[in-house]
């Protein structure tokens, strides 16, 4: 009896401590006000989405997304998380995100290629995710097998085995002829791709992915497939595309804020999609951000002249 009494003081003790931490706390509409007044003041407004968002998860959102996506200081450069968030967005998929990335990315200097190439690694993650999950993949043999396309693609780097030579692939045959010049052995998943479209398969990944000559540096598309990959989720395309992004010269927090982002935008895809955000109405207040971040830019870039 003794021991339950003491049970239920303690209880009611630290019930007291949190209800005391609450009070010191400024009240939820107040944090909400204030968040408002803070994007106010970011952007010019506050768009209609915003104030959709529940007064209780405003303040936390806003925060992240402002010390994140819309933080110059960080990791990734701009226009790498507004990709990734593009890369997201496009197999969530979520309308909303695809316009508001699309063009944040071109606010950012992203080219029409750069666009193009991002969704192309997220189709890509995607295509090979359902692959691999759907061929019921060994962890096990799949770490090692990764482990040993990286450690052949650091002797590569070093000299110490010829690069792939230029190859055409029109068959199976061909397709895993090239698989094997380039990662020095032919990983299992590869070996039970349908032989009917291994070629198509395999020259779509060597040709974006692995080419170091397309509009991305190599080491932003494997962040872009470790973000898509790590929200579907597809533990395989973790793995590959975390090793991969390490091999191209990521660093950890590089890792971790493209994982970030990809959170960041399905958080923001389930408050638009769930709370039926009108979509004409966003476009507007997307085109109207836009349009008040330039002029704000270009005030900025007036007085330094």
């Amino acid at each position: 009896m003794k021991r339950f009494q003491s049970a239920i003081l303690s209880l009611v003790a630290i019930v007291g401590i949190a209800v005391t931490a609450r009070a010191d706390q400024p009240s939820t509409k107040a944090a909400a006000d204030a968040a408002r007044a803070d994007i106010q003041a970011a952007f010019g407004f506050v768009p209609a989405f915003v104030k959709a968002i529940p007064d209780r998860a405003l303040p936390g959102a806003w925060l992240e997304l402002k010390s994140v996506q819309m933080n110059p200081g960080t990791a990734l450069p701009g226009k790498i998380k507004e990709l990734i968030g593009l890369a997201v967005a496009a197999q969530v998929p979520c309308k909303y995100c695809i316009y508001a990335h699309t063009q944040f990315a071109k606010l950012e200097g992203a080219s029409d290629d750069e666009v193009g190439e991002a969704v192309a690694v997220a189709a890509l993650t995607r295509h090979w995710s359902t692959f691999l999950n759907g061929i019921q993949t060994d962890e096990t043999k799949f770490r090692a097998e990764i482990a040993g396309v990286v450690d052949y693609a650091r002797k590569m780097m070093a000299g110490k085995v010829p690069p792939p030579k230029p190859m055409a692939v029109t068959d199976a045959k061909s397709a895993r002829a090239d698989v094997l010049q380039g990662f020095g052995a032919v990983p299992d998943f590869i070996k039970k791709f349908p032989d009917a479209g291994v070629a198509g398969a395999w020259q779509e990944l060597r040709d974006v992915e692995m080419n170091p000559d397309t509009a991305l540096p190599g080491k932003y598309k494997s962040l872009i497939g470790l973000a898509v990959s790590s929200q579907i989720p597809c533990k395989f395309c973790i793995i590959a595309d975390t090793e991969f992004a390490k091999l191209d010269g990521a660093t950890e927090q590089e890792i971790h804020e493209a994982i970030a982002m990809a959170s960041i935008v399905r958080h923001w895809s389930t408050f638009l999609n769930g709370l039926q955000v009108d979509e004409v109405g966003f476009k507007k207040d997307i085109d109207r951000l836009v349009k008040n971040a330039k002029k704000m830019a270009a005030a900025e870039a007036a007085k330094k002249h």
